[in-house]
């Protein structure tokens, strides 16, 4: 994969947003939103609604869809599952995976997120690994082994050709749907372990050129702060992508 240094700017709605409500979000943000060469935006509706947002931003290539997660096998009796070959056939190119919630609703724990990105690879699509440590886990001062062990139990089960073609997004759980956001040092000091976490298995090459998106109550009245921050590389947002003012606010904002 060529190494794309633009900044991402990731939606994932969620379990919101049928076809209908999709078809009607596009038709309000296409016309708040327009195409920008310096950066990217991608997004994770559920899947039974890329269908519809793919059709409705069919003129807007600058725009991209991926699926909230997928399952760690191509295939087989997994009733209520989609496959990553699945979401590339319907038109995906992008897939999350270990979402916080992911991680707490449904038992992904770290070996299978790492399943997870290796069949989300092998599919051609490109990984959003999210890490991020508990309100618990900061407290205790874990912070940097939390995201050391979620880095490295997916780093050493890719292959080393892989490691360039992952993105990330750091969570701090404890800021995820509280209203709580980490300040731009919390974000730029997580970030830089993340790095770090990288370079320790992937070298200090792949570290430096790694994407790391900020996700965790980000809303148009904090976005340039964040984006200012050191080492932050996007953003990956939830609730503020539901409405498309203030998510066209936020992919409009500016850079550099």
């Amino acid at each position: 994969m060529t190494h794309d240094s633009r900044p991402v700017f990731a939606a994932n709605w969620k379990m919101f947003k049928g076809p209908r409500a999709t078809r009607e979000f596009l038709d309000e943000f296409l016309v708040r939103y327009q195409p920008a060469v310096d950066r990217r935006v991608v997004f994770f509706p559920p899947s039974i609604s890329v269908e519809a947002f793919l059709f409705a931003a069919s003129a807007r290539p600058d725009i991209t869809v991926g699926v909230q997660d997928v399952h760690a096998e191509g295939e087989g009796a997994h009733t209520g599952a989609i496959s990553a070959s699945m979401a590339v056939e319907a038109g995906a190119s992008w897939s999350l995976a270990g979402h916080s919630e992911r991680r707490r609703e449904f038992g992904d724990d770290d070996a299978l997120v790492a399943r997870k990105v290796r069949q989300i690879l092998q599919s051609g699509l490109a990984p959003i690994v999210c890490v991020g440590e508990t309100l618990e886990e900061r407290e205790a001062g874990d912070l940097t082994g939390v995201l050391a062990r979620q880095v490295g139990a997916v780093l050493a089960a890719v292959e080393t050709a892989g490691h360039a073609d992952l993105t990330w997004a750091y969570e701090p759980v404890w800021a995820i749907g509280t209203g709580r956001t980490a300040s731009p040092d919390d974000a730029a000091e997580a970030h830089q372990i993340v790095r770090s976490a990288i370079a320790t298995r992937a070298g200090d090459v792949t570290a430096e050129q790694a994407a790391i998106l900020y996700g965790g109550s980000v809303k148009p009245n904090n976005i340039d702060s964040l984006m200012e921050a050191p080492g932050v590389n996007g953003v990956l947002v939830g609730g503020a992508s539901l409405h498309a003012g203030d998510f066209a606010a936020i992919c409009g904002c500016r850079l550099g």
